[in-house]
């Protein structure tokens, strides 16, 4: 047996089991949508604003369904010989949505659990009461599985990236050579840097217990939870401008390429797709409805979601110009 078939073996078991892995951790949040679609409030407290949310909640269950499928489509992606053919956009693009979506859930949940801990109660909007959004059992569940998701699929990812695109962030940062879009990177970059400067000014506002700018919904459900949402939110922007201020004039020699590119998309990410989904989720609210974000949020999550449209450009173009160049 050749050396190369003995180390694939075991590679290809970690694949299958990273695969069943997310694949079971999609199960209990399915499993609760689908239920809610056919007209169950298993977990839905008597006097939840979801009881009352009628076709909007049905629609955005359906959605949900369907992105949940998605982390399902892509875990058999990254794991079968089919998905190394599959055009590099329809992965990544995907991926980076995956990787936004879950990341705040990663960060945050695991310091809301510990601080419902020390308080003494359940983790969780409302904790526990009649009119809680969900039951506190249902956070725990759902959340817990993102979190497994989240480290499953990355995994998954990170394999897969290895051997499909290592070659696009070897390096150095200082060692890059000279390109003719570099005056472009550099303008892209100092966008990105200034516009997240206003999420993470909004969102350290916010997680300091501030309610100036939030519409009346999110001013009354202000508790430590959403602060420390919002504490993530400051982190993500600083990871985003950060990453992108290191690669476009960034000239050490010392800092990894990868290091600035993992955190430019990872907080990217995260500030474009809860961006998108938190705008996505109140177009049905109507005028004189406390749920309608004011021109500060709104503003907040249109800022977000246009940081996250120039990374993906200026990333696309940054990995599109290294592959030429190694091609030539």
């Amino acid at each position: 047996m050749s050396t190369h078939t003995t180390r694939a073996a075991p590679a290809r078991t970690a694949r299958t089991v990273l695969r069943v892995t997310t694949l079971a951790a999609c199960v209990p949040y399915l499993t609760l949508k689908i239920a809610w679609i056919a007209g169950s409030r298993i977990g839905i407290p008597e006097g939840s604003a979801l009881r009352r949310d009628g076709n909007s909640l049905m629609a955005l269950n359906a959605l949900t369904v369907l992105m949940d499928a998605a982390v399902i489509a892509l875990a058999f992606l990254l794991t079968r010989p089919w998905g190394q053919r599959v055009p590099s956009w329809l992965l990544a693009l995907p991926m980076w949505c995956a990787t936004g979506l879950l990341a705040p859930i990663v960060a945050v949940f695991p310091a809301q659990t510990l601080a419902a801990a020390v308080r003494g109660g359940p983790p969780g909007a409302g904790g526990g009461s009649p009119d809680a959004l969900l039951a506190p059992w249902v956070w725990s569940l759902v959340y817990t599985g993102f979190i497994v998701q989240a480290l499953a699929l990355g995994t998954l990812f990170v394999l897969y990236a290895r051997e499909r695109w290592a070659h696009l962030w070897r390096g150095r940062i200082g060692t890059l050579p000279d390109s003719p879009t570099r005056s472009a990177r550099r303008l892209t970059a100092a966008a990105v840097a200034v516009l997240s400067l206003l999420p993470a000014t909004t969102h350290l506002l916010w997680a300091s217990g501030s309610t100036t700018g939030l519409n009346a919904a999110r001013a009354a459900a202000t508790d430590l939870d959403s602060r420390l949402n919002d504490a993530g939110y400051v982190l993500f922007a600083l990871l985003t401008a950060v990453g992108a201020l290191t690669l476009g004039y960034g000239r050490s020699r010392r800092v990894p390429l990868l290091l600035p590119l993992a955190a430019t998309w990872i907080g990217s990410g995260a500030l474009a797709g809860w961006g998108g989904w938190l705008t996505l989720t109140t177009l049905s609210v109507s005028a004189g409805d406390p749920k309608l974000p004011s021109p500060l949020l709104s503003l907040t999550y249109a800022v977000q979601m246009i940081v996250g449209m120039l990374v993906a450009v200026a990333g696309a173009h940054f990995f599109a110009e290294r592959e030429a160049a190694r091609c030539a």
